[in-house]
């Protein structure tokens, strides 16, 4: 619970140097429990140098033995204080993961002519990336892949509010998709603060007609792979959303032959490091896509996310990586 440590002891017994190389050495090991330093040379500039260390409290020896019990309690009272808003915050923030994961989709509505999944792996306890599926009714359905700028709770928050943002528009009745982007790019500009936004990538598929039709919002452009091996870049046609209160908006259309498979991701996957500090890139991933272009769609996803985990092997990752496979059958 605490470590009460001598700065003089074994090599040098005037500067307190090797006290401070283990106090040092203790912080940089990750140990976070109170550290109380004690030396008999000591003096302010000693004080100073191993409160700057991480020290949490200095006495001088001789010391007077009420003194020192109350700084002992003082420390243990602080350390438990500690431990207890840690554990309220991993608390919450694993509830607000939990709460995170249920705004994803939780049920496919099956179509005839497309196989579909997505899968988002958050840097943090929560992220800013997001996406969703929607019915649209008479053989009509829809989807989006938005990153929002920025990461952990914060993006989390703003994640949310892009979902409400969406989902209100669509409940509400309001089909036309450059008009639809256009309604929650207003909404999404005023409630969020100055300067942040989202890249998204959304579209409607008619499962008849075999046709998508799709707006780029700034967002990494998706991959298109035909079954003929030609691959396709489904390219940006508008401006990001939430910069400003008014933006218009182009739709693209492509038609889906059957095998022909569409790979959308955020810029966390590409952007992904190695131990040498080696980007995954979109090359690697491009090449990566078409080698699992004739899987089903969550096989697919599954081989590429298992892919990036061995290529970061135990790198922290620093930010969220999110993929939508759609599949024509």
């Amino acid at each position: 619970d605490l470590i009460l440590m001598d700065l003089n002891y074994s090599r040098d017994t005037t500067s307190g140097q090797e006290g401070l190389d283990t106090l040092v050495s203790l912080r940089r090991a990750g140990h976070t429990m109170p550290v109380i330093v004690m030396t008999a040379w000591g003096n302010v500039e000693l004080a100073v140098e191993a409160m700057r260390l991480g020290a949490s409290d200095f006495i001088q020896k001789p010391w007077d033995n009420q003194r020192l019990l109350a700084t002992l309690r003082k420390q243990l009272d602080r350390a438990a204080e500690e431990r207890a808003a840690d554990a309220r915050t991993k608390s919450e923030l694993e509830i607000a993961r939990h709460v995170q994961q249920k705004l994803f989709p939780q049920h496919h509505v099956p179509l005839e002519t497309l196989d579909y999944t997505g899968v988002c792996k958050p840097a943090r306890e929560v992220g800013g990336d997001y996406y969703d599926f929607f019915s649209l009714g008479e053989c009509r359905f829809a989807g989006l892949l938005g990153d929002v700028s920025g990461k952990g709770v914060a993006a989390a928050m703003l994640m949310a509010n892009l979902q409400a943002c969406f989902r209100s528009q669509l409940d509400a009745g309001f089909r036309q998709q450059t008009g639809l982007l256009q309604n929650v790019n207003r909404l999404f500009f005023e409630s969020t603060p100055p300067a942040q936004y989202v890249t998204l990538f959304y579209f409607e598929y008619d499962d008849q007609s075999r046709v998508l039709r799709f707006v780029n919002c700034g967002h990494v452009a998706p991959l298109l792979l035909r079954q003929s091996g030609d691959i396709q870049r489904l390219v940006t046609t508008g401006m990001v959303l939430g910069l400003f209160p008014t933006c218009s908006f182009e739709a693209g259309e492509v038609t889906l032959q059957p095998g022909d498979m569409l790979i959308a991701f955020t810029d966390g996957v590409t952007d992904l490091q190695d131990s040498a500090g080696e980007e995954f890139g979109e090359e690697r991933f491009l090449a990566l896509a078409a080698a699992a272009r004739r899987l089903t769609a969550q096989a697919a996803a599954d081989h590429l996310t298992m892919k990036l985990k061995a290529f970061h092997g135990t790198v922290e990752q620093f930010d969220d990586q999110t993929l939508i496979v759609l599949r024509s059958q």
